[in-house]
């Protein structure tokens, strides 16, 4: 699993799928989220908005497989 380092305490479920390089764009982050592909420290999230903290995991499943990505 990757750790992917943020510049502040916080940053939104979408813009860390970007970040961390589990979606190529915005519209695929939403799409993904909204079809229930990600989940936040094992649960399934559907909100683009969720703040995410430091320590906090993030996996997509995707048709290629899973890919998990760690705040830091």
């Amino acid at each position: 699993m990757e750790r992917v380092e943020i510049t502040d305490d916080i940053i939104r479920l979408g813009q860390f799928l970007k970040l961390a390089g589990l979606a190529e764009s915005g519209a695929q982050a939403r799409e993904l989220i909204t079809d229930g592909e990600v989940s936040v420290n094992g649960e399934v999230d559907t909100r683009r908005g969720r703040q995410l903290h430091k320590g906090d995991v993030v996996t997509v499943d995707a048709p290629a497989g899973q890919f998990s990505a760690e705040v830091g």
